[in-house]
């Protein structure tokens, strides 16, 4: 069965409908911001997802686009559940309900979604315990991406990251906490990216879900939107430096305060 085009489809899997603000930066000319090209998050939290349009396989066109659109997610910024209806996935993407079904199994496979009998599917939440290692994780591979940063990415992007981040230089990230948010997981994605590996990229794409999400909430808990800002303009100062020793070193601080941050205020996770 082929798909049919449509301009975009949205999922809002309770979630209230909001409307959507624009974004005061620019992105960085290094890659679309989820690594997938399909679906992502809006400014009000949604699960968002975009049709596919049939040139290779359904099932593999279905499994990006879900899992873009799930990693893209802020599960953890409301405390129910996000249930997905395979029905109303089938109609937003234009196909028939078996790829759909083939894709849910393969994102079940790998730990994105769970399936409960006579409930549904529903997105995986990590408890406390699994998100502090996932940001260890995490650190260590975006540590090792700013090291190889200094040495691989181009004059033109490093200096770039000074006005695709201006976000970090006005000093008052608690005044516009959302934009900020949104700046901060580019930022650490854009580490990522500029590193060009892609064996780094890959195992990332898989735990970005639930950084993301702890990453957003962790900003909005005591003092963490502030020093964030101050560590990630040290951050940009190295890599523009091109210190491979220090930035790595710093990205790996910063991703280790995240996990500490976690553990004394993630309580409500378990």
């Amino acid at each position: 069965m082929s798909a049919r085009r449509i301009d975009k489809a949205r999922l809002a899997y309770q979630f209230p409908r909001k409307k959507m603000r624009g974004r005061s930066s620019r992105r960085p000319d290094i890659g679309d911001d989820d690594g997938q090209g399909r679906g992502g998050m809006t400014d009000n939290g949604q699960f968002c997802i975009k049709p596919i349009v049939a040139n290779s396989s359904l099932r593999t066109l279905a499994y990006e686009a879900l899992k873009a659109a799930i990693t893209n997610m802020d599960i953890y910024g409301r405390p129910d559940e996000v249930r997905l209806d395979e029905r109303k996935l089938s109609q937003d993407l234009g196909v028939s309900r078996t790829p759909v079904r083939e894709a849910l199994t393969v994102l079940e496979q790998e730990g994105f979604v769970r399936s409960e009998a006579r409930r549904g599917v529903f997105v995986i939440k990590k408890t406390k315990r699994e998100i502090v290692g996932m940001i260890h994780a995490w650190a260590a591979l975006e540590s090792m991406a700013a090291r190889l940063a200094c040495a691989r990415a181009t004059d033109a992007q490093l200096r770039s990251l000074r006005e695709t981040f201006p976000e970090f230089y006005d000093g008052k990230p608690n005044e516009h906490i959302d934009e900020y948010s949104e700046a901060n997981i580019r930022f650490h994605q854009t580490i990522i990216a500029l590193g060009h590996c892609e064996v780094i990229q890959e195992l990332s794409s898989n735990l970005l879900m639930h950084v993301r999400g702890i990453r957003n909430t962790a900003l909005r808990q005591g003092d963490r939107a502030e020093e964030s800002i101050k560590e990630h303009v040290r951050i940009i100062k190295a890599l523009e430096a091109r210190d491979a020793d220090l930035a790595e070193a710093l990205v790996r601080a910063h991703g280790l305060g995240l996990a500490e941050h976690v553990n004394r205020y993630g309580d409500h996770l378990d």
